[in-house]
């Protein structure tokens, strides 16, 4: 009897000692499984993002060219002095943050009044998401050839504002003016993309619960009341990634400037990624090109580090 206890007492030992190295088999097994799914994307960032980053990074201190007998020899920080030290870098920045405190509030404003407004579950609201997001799907070289045609002399916008004022109107070259041309990028800008961030927005609404605005509703709030309470708070991290996203993109803008104006007329559209494009490609200056990226890309991650210390919930 007794040999019969203890022989059970050390199969249930023995089984107590494989089950632990059967679940770390297992563990260790779908740790691999997990690298081996993610390793395509990483080396696919590695190939596209990580090395071109410090390729950059390298030519920001030489004087690289696209297509020159000579080799590339370190040069310093005089490509940087030369950027600070040139006005065109700074109408691009300055361009470049006035698109971005426009465009920013505008288009996310619109897209959330959009996004409220077709969120009801009505008859025609897949007809109005459909055609409030055309515009993104449709290429951006396409929207800029379209509007670069409104926006001329004899375009469809000069002509219906001149039916509107019964003639009295003056034609303007929108995009030819220095006063009117970074206006005209913005608004077509805002036109394109508003209906992206309608449908992040609309995603975000659908996700906060609807018990939620019938107490409001019992308690007698008022439509601007139950926005506040309850609609706004429930979108707190949409419109941090909304706020983030809209910010990087109008900061990157590049290819309106490059089909509609290239960055005139005089430097009132030039913005930094066009400028780097421009002296990296048109100038065959890498160096130089690449000492811009550099600092554009830290400008961006100061900006957005400061958006998300900001939105970031406490």
């Amino acid at each position: 009897m007794s040999n019969a206890r203890s022989i059970a007492t050390t199969d249930s030992r023995d089984d107590g000692a494989a089950r632990p190295s059967h679940a770390n088999a297992e563990r260790r097994y779908e740790n691999r499984a997990g690298w081996a799914m993610l390793a395509p994307a990483c080396i696919l960032l590695l190939l596209f993002i990580g090395i071109p980053v410090l390729l950059a990074f390298g030519l920001a201190f030489t004087n690289a060219r696209t297509i020159s007998p000579n080799p590339a020899r370190f040069i310093g920080f005089d490509n940087f002095t030369r950027m600070f030290s040139d006005p065109t870098f700074w109408y691009a920045l300055r361009n470049v943050a006035v698109f971005a405190v426009v465009v920013v509030p505008v288009q996310a404003g619109l897209g959330l009044l959009l996004a409220v407004l077709i969120n009801k579950q009505v008859r025609s609201s897949v007809f109005f998401r459909t055609v409030y997001f055309l515009p993104v799907v449709t290429s951006m070289v396409v929207v800029s050839l379209l509007w670069m045609f409104i926006y001329q002399n004899d375009g469809m916008l000069n002509q219906v504002l001149a039916k509107l004022t019964f003639g009295h109107w003056q034609s303007v070259d929108w995009l030819n003016d220095p006063r009117t041309a970074m206006g005209a990028i913005i608004v077509m800008s805002i036109w394109q993309a508003v209906g992206q961030h309608m449908l992040i927005w609309l995603s975000g609404l659908q996700t906060i619960p609807g018990e939620l605005y019938e107490a409001a509703q019992i308690d007698g709030c008022s439509p601007w009341q139950q926005f506040a309470s309850v609609t706004w708070p429930g979108l707190r991290s949409t419109r941090n990634m909304i706020l983030i996203t809209i910010t990087i993109a109008a900061m990157s803008l590049f290819t309106q400037i490059n089909v509609m104006t290239q960055g005139g007329p005089r430097d009132a559209t030039t913005t930094v990624v066009f400028e780097a494009v421009r002296s990296g490609f048109q100038q065959q200056e890498m160096g130089y090109a690449s000492a811009i990226t550099l600092v554009f890309f830290l400008i961006i991650l100061i900006i957005t580090s400061i958006q998300r210390r900001l939105t970031r919930e406490r």
